[in-house]
Parts: structure tokens; C-alpha cells; sequence
């Protein structure tokens, strides 16, 4: 399976440079993953195709202005740091730029109230620091830190708050799990009076998620791992639905390579606090999931290829074919697809 297998042809004018002034405004391609039949919709549409025992599973993970730029104490150089995984004691991963100039030791200051000092060096831009600091680290990284936007999006975000989900809760992430960013509260109570429900994982996007696939051959990727929890309340809320013959629809990719790492792991839903590394590509067997609401992917990434397993690579880019011919924005401020069945995943 070659990665341009993948590719798609998509006008630079289609990628989403800012969000829209109303979150769930957003237009919703819909995509019936066992007839291939496609709809075009909007976002707060998604309650015609939810039903009464349904549950929705959202990612509460919180993006943490991870984005730093300093200057090397000694040289004055500057660096930029992408905090992207807490490994306890106030150590981190980071993605640095540039990464040559980065050895063991090297102390890269922020400011007066941050330093990094280099633990170590691995490869590919990736180095771990401990931070030298005073005082709560979430609220200094407020005050110094950027929100980590992806490379492809060039406007300056006005409002921090519209690259979080309005359920966003648990620090951590380095980058949005944008799939949920269509919702609104509103939206969410409406949901649930229907009687869909609503459960939540957390995990926190690193590198993993957004690393471009850099071989030819798709079986040879390798991802990061990514930090996920799953409480008791989720794990029974699930196991019951599954057990009941009810949907589970992952909001995002997130949320869905949380459920199934579970699921292929242990066979049931469980309570735990891990990392996963699983790597969902076509000739995976979902265990976890029946419907998926995520955005539209990069070319070549491992998240078109998560949900070309899910419905069918042909499917898929026919789907991303209608959406660029409709003028659907594309990637994390963009627009969000639903694929559906109505076939239940059975354990």
C-alpha cells in the first residue's frame, strides 16, 4: 500500500485560515460508508442523523500553549520549542527548531520566569527538556506561550479560545482535536435531550497525530505514542452500548484511536491511563467504533488514511473529490464530514 495511494489535488483557497464567527456553521458532508451515498448538510444537521441510545464520545483534552520562542543562554540564538508530551517532573518532549544547534546541556531561556535545559537528544527535531521554573507552569506558559497552529494556517488566531473544543478540560494536547470545535453547548444540550449520550476520553495530541508520513510504503510508518485515559464511568457507559447493540460515534480521530487501542488490547472497554502508537490504515478491523464525525485530512496523512480503513478508500476520495468541487474548507479550521451506518459493531 503506497502512501500516494493517498494524495488528492486541493486548491491552496479551500485550506481554512480562521474559524467561522459561529463554530457549528459549518458545512457537514455526510457519507454513508455501506451504500457510498454522500449528502451535503450543515453542522447542526449531525442531530437528524443521531438517534435515541446513541453515544457520542468527545476527547476533553485542553491544547496548552506549547508554542516557545527563546534564545539559547550562551549564543543568544533563537529557538522554538513545541512542547508536546509531559513525561512527569517537569521534563517534556519537544519538537526544536533549529535542532542542530540544540546539545546535551544547552539552557534556552524564555524570559525571566522559564528556562529549558536539554536532557537529551533523539532524532528528527526531537529533544527532551527539563523546565526551570517558579510558580504554576500553565500560568507562565500562558503568558509566554502561542498557541501551537499548524504550519499550513497563516493568520493570527484573534481568540485563543476558538482552537479549543467548548468541553475542553484536562491540559495537555499540542494541538486541538478539531472535530469538536463544530460544537457549541447549545448544541450539545440539544443533543442529549434526544437521548444521545455523551462520554468522554482524554487524549493528548502530540506528535503522533500530525507527523507527516515520510515512506513510500504505508506498513513501514511508525507514530509516536500519545498519552489517553479512559475513566470507570466511560468504560461502563460504553461496554453497556456495546452489550445493548447501541452506536458508538468517535468525535474525531482522536477519540476514535483511543477506543480502539482499547478495544484490540483488551477485548472490552477498561479504565486505564496510557500511550498508544496504534496506527489505523486500510485492512484494519474496527472493534470500538460504528460512525466517525472528524474534518477533512491532509494528503498522504495518517488521519485520510485512519478514515479510508473506516469507510473505504475509494469512498473517501470521491467524498474529498465532492467536498473540494462544493468549496468545503479543509483541515482544522475547516469543515467536518460524517460517515454513518447503521450496522452495529458487534464484540
Amino acid at each position: 500500500m503506497s502512501t500516494e495511494d493517498f494524495d488528492y489535488e486541493l486548491p491552496e483557497h479551500l485550506i481554512a485560515q480562521t474559524p467561522l464567527k459561529t463554530r457549528s456553521a459549518s458545512k457537514l458532508l455526510v457519507l454513508d460508508k455501506d451504500t457510498g451515498l454522500i449528502e451535503h448538510k450543515v453542522f447542526t444537521d449531525i442531530k437528524s442523523y443521531l438517534k435515541k441510545g446513541d453515544v457520542l464520545v468527545l476527547n476533553n483534552t485542553k491544547v496548552i500553549p506549547a508554542r516557545l520562542i527563546g534564545e539559547k543562554m550562551d549564543t543568544k540564538a533563537v529557538i522554538e520549542l513545541l512542547l508536546l508530551k509531559d513525561l512527569g517532573e517537569d521534563t517534556w518532549e519537544c519538537l526544536s527548531k533549529p535542532f542542530k544547534r540544540l546539545k546535551i546541556g544547552t539552557k534556552i531561556s524564555f524570559g525571566n520566569s522559564l528556562v529549558a535545559q536539554v536532557v537529551e537528544k533523539k532524532e528528527d527535531g526531537i529533544v527532551q527538556v527539563k523546565l526551570l521554573y517558579e510558580g504554576i507552569l500553565m500560568e507562565i506558559l500562558d503568558k509566554l506561550g502561542q498557541m501551537p497552529l499548524p504550519p499550513y494556517i497563516h493568520e493570527k488566531l484573534k481568540d485563543k479560545d476558538r482552537y479549543q473544543t467548548v468541553y475542553a478540560k484536562v491540559f495537555g494536547s499540542a494541538a486541538a482535536p478539531t472535530a469538536g470545535l463544530h460544537f457549541t453547548q447549545e448544541l450539545l444540550q440539544e443533543i442529549e435531550q434526544m437521548g444521545v449520550i455523551i462520554a468522554y476520553i482524554t487524549l493528548h495530541v502530540g506528535l503522533g497525530t500530525f507527523r507527516p508520513v515520510m515512506v513510500s510504503d504505508v506498513t513501514k510508518h511508525v507514530m509516536h505514542s500519545e498519552y489517553f485515559e479512559i475513566s470507570k464511568e466511560t468504560a461502563d457507559i460504553l461496554n453497556k452500548a456495546k452489550k445493548e447493540g447501541r452506536r458508538i460515534i468517535g468525535v474525531g480521530t482522536t477519540s476514535t484511536r483511543t477506543l480502539e487501542a482499547v478495544m484490540s488490547k483488551y477485548h472490552t472497554f477498561k479504565p486505564c491511563q496510557e500511550n498508544t502508537d496504534i496506527f489505523i490504515y486500510p485492512g484494519y478491523e474496527f472493534k470500538a467504533i460504528d460512525c466517525l464525525i472528524t474534518n477533512f485530512h491532509l494528503p498522504k496523512s495518517t488521519l485520510i488514511m485512519l478514515v479510508s480503513a473506516l469507510a473505504g478508500k475509494d469512498k473517501i476520495m470521491k467524498a474529498y473529490e465532492e467536498a473540494v468541487k462544493n468549496n468545503y474548507r479543509f483541515f482544522s479550521f475547516g469543515d467536518a464530514m460524517f460517515i454513518k451506518t447503521d450496522k452495529v459493531r458487534k464484540i
